[in-house]
């Protein structure tokens, strides 16, 4: 095998899993999901995009090259979440349509409005798995469904709704780009993943994820007949053996403040 055909040790837990779910709200900081918060089933996936637009102030400039990076004007973003919605009820409707109604006498009736409200706005959140057990998070500001209601019907088949719905710029918030984007290795209940990689080599820790407010520590042993030749602590992809693996007792040490990542420990022993 050649030098550079290799991948990234971290490239499984950099992963992101399956389709995701549309919420109408989330917490980073503490990433639990309940059933109310999520807004509709999914097919086909779900197209989370933000697209910057550009102008070349040098394109009429005689002489000029195209693309001069000192003349390249950053025009704004286009921030948008799409996907084919699985359901009817009448809040998926309202969300489709943008501006409208279910008025309080009739929560079975939805009414398209002729104005468009400040309330008509309203942040949401796509939330996928990580490979490690972490997630991935986009949280779409301002957002209204810009692509309205389209229902499409088959034979023997379910309905499906499609939805557009593009984030906006807020004139108190002028500079604040509608789209913002968390990865966290948090595996739930703050915690973060462990994952061990030992040929010939044991370890006092047995578990997939260890807690964010607890010092972790880790001790590793050669099988009988061995010893540990190398071995290599990663944090949240950065190496960190230096400071946090001690050859002398072969033990992994790191700080709950440090504990920022998925743990990765690699370690290998040659035989006696």
């Amino acid at each position: 095998m050649g030098r550079f055909t290799v991948i990234p040790q971290s490239a499984f837990d950099e992963l992101q899993l399956d389709a995701g779910v549309l919420l109408s709200s989330f917490n980073p900081a503490n990433p639990q999901i309940a059933d109310s918060a999520i807004i509709c089933a999914t097919t086909g996936g779900i197209n989370p995009s933000c697209v910057p637009t550009y102008s070349d102030f040098a394109e009429d400039v005689d002489n000029a090259p195209n693309n001069l990076k000192e003349f390249k004007h950053l025009d704004g973003w286009e921030c948008k979440i799409s996907t084919t919605a699985l359901g009817t009820s009448p809040a998926l409707i309202k969300l489709a349509l943008g501006a409208a109604d279910i008025p309080g006498t009739n929560s079975a009736k939805i009414v398209p409005r002729r104005d468009l409200s400040q309330s008509d706005f309203r942040d949401l959140w796509w939330v996928g798995d990580k490979a490690n057990g972490g997630f991935v998070a986009i949280r779409l500001i301002n957002a209204l469904s810009t692509g309205g209601f389209s229902l499409q019907t088959t034979k023997n088949g379910k309905g499906q709704v499609s939805l557009e719905i593009t984030g906006h710029v807020s004139l108190s918030a002028q500079t604040v780009v509608p789209m913002e984007f968390y990865s966290s290795d948090d595996v739930g209940s703050g915690a973060v993943s462990v994952n061990q990689t030992l040929i010939h080599v044991t370890s006092d820790f047995e578990g997939v994820s260890a807690p964010t407010n607890a010092q972790l520590v880790i001790t590793l042993t050669a099988e009988s007949g061995y010893t540990i030749a190398n071995a290599i602590v990663m944090v949240g992809g950065v190496d960190v053996t230096a400071s946090r693996y001690s050859a002398s007792n072969h033990k992994v040490t790191i700080p709950a403040a440090n504990l920022t990542g998925a743990v990765e420990i690699i370690a290998t022993a040659n035989e006696t």
